[in-house]
């Protein structure tokens, strides 16, 4: 049920509901208070809030689909490590407490929302509406089955959807928005700063005298935390992932060219093709109008023009042969030349005639030149099944007491050992470590201990990574010998940092005395500078984030100065001008910003209902169930 919800709300009136109610589950812990509802408690159960219970199971579905979702919108595949780090596991198992605690109060409200009405919404949304823009059931069908879905559950998830929202609604109501925070917030986000200002930079710190030994040994001892060696872990590795099973030598020729026929499309651009269409409501008038076509008494686009329909109505696009749903229409598109009007075709909406407006060849690089790639998609396509086996075979070795170098040697594998590594995924010297798996695995490292037998890491797209901690060397004090170079650099860094504050504090006085910057500036050998449009919001890449903020607090004609890109850069400016916003309602920025501040007030007003349903309702989170689904542990024990 769980996983339909999240399917179904990926798509649309689920959307809305989301974007309004459970993108907001954070904010509803931090209103309410994480410490009472984490704790843990059933192994099978994650969370359970009044009556309901997410098991482990449907969490690790959804979960999983989430972590694809995500990978699919970034572009690259997303570790369960980096997921924990955004504390993915925390905020999935808020948000399905809160959609089953809404489920939960409209139960007790005994809310419903009539067939009907579901009805209504399915067959109005263009998401299931065919070329001539009436609902399709073909289409509806197809969508839903896709996702999983039965016509049953999926309306039935609907009217889940659908109440929440209705919910949701009544608590927000139509909120009146108050002027004066439309106005605050159009100010804050729209404001634009121009400020004329100079770099002071290392070298308006002066000379600096090398230390004496007495300074480096003050400096030492002040900032001794600074210059410990960090905490070295001696980790040994193994992955293994279908590709490193892959035998392409085995994938014969036939396999090959088999799959390149079938999937021709991904190495290359497929023919695509302009093309109109005419739909009519009976054969009769297909056939009249097509031998009024080949008399040549009119033309398509006359054709149409007569029939009533303008150019958008029979314009299908310029498409692949698969970007047409119905059959029968792309076969008959496909097979006409350019300009060619084909004879009437009976599809799905009705008899059309088709006219290729235009015809882009296909751009298909030829198989000799994707042989190679091809057979290595296909040997690893079929490693996967092998995958599994090769997993228990590891998993039975370990419990029998080998260790993963041993491991590896039985099994003819590659195990790593990494001797010396930090929390930060460096070496003794510095060097980032290279070569690692597509999974966080030096952080899950300094979370376990030394001989610890450690859950293997998923890593996306299939595949494992085994991991040990052979050896831990703590952290320690570095006597100052071992340092004084470091400390040295530190110390100069420091006495340059705090010269160039001491130097721009005097140029603020001599500016709020009265001297122009032109003239400060002249004294000191600086360029002028003016910069315009510098807002709260949009600057980060132009200007350091410290100087928009004291650009920000300080009043027109007022003089500042604030740490440049580096504690070894400071710049001093005057607020030359500041460019207050009007605020006109009607406007689209005016719209833009009335929407954003009634988006915040109806989300913290609803983060607050949602906190108190749990709090009603009584709701607990399992912290360890969550941590084996987030590390990608297939056991239910703990």
């Amino acid at each position: 049920m769980l996983r339909g919800i999240r399917k179904a709300s990926s798509n649309w009136l689920g959307r809305a509901v989301m974007a309004v109610v459970l993108g907001l589950i954070a904010v509803s812990f931090a209103i309410w208070g994480i410490g009472d509802i984490f704790r843990g408690f059933g192994r099978s159960t994650v969370a359970k809030i009044g009556s309901t219970e997410i098991t482990v199971d449907q969490f690790r579905q959804i979960y999983n689909d989430r972590l694809q979702q995500l990978s699919r919108e970034l572009g690259r595949p997303i570790t369960p490590d980096q997921a924990r780090a955004l504390q993915l596991d925390q905020q999935l198992a808020g948000q399905l407490v809160a959609e089953a605690a809404l489920d939960q109060r409209a139960r007790q409200m005994r809310l419903n929302v009539p067939d009907a009405e579901i009805a209504r919404q399915i067959t109005n949304d263009p998401t299931f509406k065919g070329l001539n823009g009436q609902f399709d059931r073909a289409r509806f069908e197809q969508i839903i089955r896709g996702a999983g879905f039965t016509e049953a559950r999926f309306t039935a998830e609907q009217k889940k959807l659908t109440t929440r929202r209705e919910i949701a609604q009544t608590v927000t109501g139509e909120m009146p928005l108050p002027k004066t925070m439309a106005d605050a917030l159009n100010r804050f986000q729209n404001e634009q700063r121009a400020i004329d200002y100079v770099v002071l930079d290392r070298a308006k710190a002066g000379e600096i005298a090398a230390p004496t030994p007495e300074a480096i040994q003050k400096y030492y001892d002040d900032h001794k935390a600074e210059f410990r060696t960090p905490e070295y872990r001696t980790v040994v590795v193994m992955a293994v992932a279908p590709a490193d099973l892959a035998k392409p030598g085995d994938v014969s020729d036939a396999d090959a060219k088999n799959y390149y026929d079938r999937n021709a499309n991904r190495f290359g651009s497929p023919e695509r093709r302009h093309i109109e269409q005419i739909v009519f409501p009976t054969l009769e008038e297909a056939q009249a109008a097509a031998a009024r076509l080949e008399k040549s008494e009119l033309t398509f686009e006359a054709l149409a023009k007569e029939r009533g329909l303008t150019e958008k109505d029979i314009d299908l696009g310029t498409v692949t042969k698969s970007g047409i749903i119905d059959q029968a229409i792309a076969d008959a598109a496909f097979s006409l030349k350019e300009g060619e009007t084909g004879a009437p075709v009976k599809g799905v909406f009705g008899t059309a005639l088709i006219h290729v407006v235009k015809v882009e060849p296909a751009d298909i690089k030829p198989f000799e030149q994707v042989a190679p790639e091809i057979r290595q998609t296909i040997a690893t396509d079929r490693a996967r099944g092998e995958l599994a086996s090769r997993h228990d075979k590891i998993e039975d070795e370990r419990a029998a007491g080998l260790r993963l170098t041993e491991v590896a040697q039985k099994l003819a594998l590659t195990a790593r050992t990494i001797e010396a590594v930090d929390r930060q995924g460096r070496d003794p010297y510095g060097n980032q470590i290279s070569g690692l798996p597509g999974v966080d695995v030096i952080s899950a490292a300094f979370r376990s201990d030394m001989g610890v037998e450690n859950e293997p890491m998923q890593m996306a797209g299939g595949g494992y990574v085994w991991f040990e901690v052979a050896n831990v060397k703590p952290s320690r004090e570095r006597a100052l010998d071992e340092v004084r170079t470091r400390v040295g650099e530190k110390w100069r860094e420091d006495q340059v940092s705090a010269r160039l504050k001491t130097k721009a504090a005097e140029l603020v006085d001599r500016l709020k005395g009265g001297a122009s910057l032109n003239d400060v500036a002249a004294a000191e050998g600086l360029a002028v500078q003016t910069t315009f449009g510098v807002k709260r919001a949009d600057n980060a890449a132009s200007m350091p984030r410290s100087v928009i903020e004291a650009v920000f607090a300080a009043a027109k004609g007022e003089p500042g100065s604030a740490e440049g890109k580096d504690a070894n850069e400071r710049v001093l400016f005057v607020l030359t001008d500041v460019a207050v916003p009007s605020f006109d309602a009607a406007s689209s920025e005016g719209k833009r910003v009335e929407e954003s501040a009634r988006r915040s007030l109806t989300e913290d007003l609803l983060a607050q209902y949602v906190g108190r349903l749990q709090t009603e309702l009584g709701a607990t989170i399992n912290m360890e169930a969550l941590r084996r689904v987030a590390s990608g542990s297939s056991s239910d024990q703990n």
